[in-house]
């Protein structure tokens, strides 16, 4: 390497790394709260729940809405 590269490397872990362990916390606390909502979201979930809404359930279509003219770009 370059020492450019090298003392440019090391004033970037100057700086940065008084924020490194705030940020490793902060990611570990993430990805605890994405472990938890996946571990309740499974249970949540009714075993019985159908795949497909039945036709008393069903949405009417939405009827298509008016197309509107648009000026040709320059």
């Amino acid at each position: 390497m370059e020492w450019g590269v090298v003392a440019i490397i090391a004033v970037a872990v100057v700086l940065a790394g008084s924020k490194l362990p705030q940020l490793a916390r902060n990611v570990g606390r993430a990805q605890g709260e994405f472990k938890k909502g996946i571990r309740e979201g499974a249970v949540d979930e009714p075993e019985s729940a159908p795949a497909t809404p039945s036709s008393a359930q069903a949405v009417p279509p939405v009827p298509d809405q008016p197309k509107t003219e648009q000026p040709p770009a320059e």
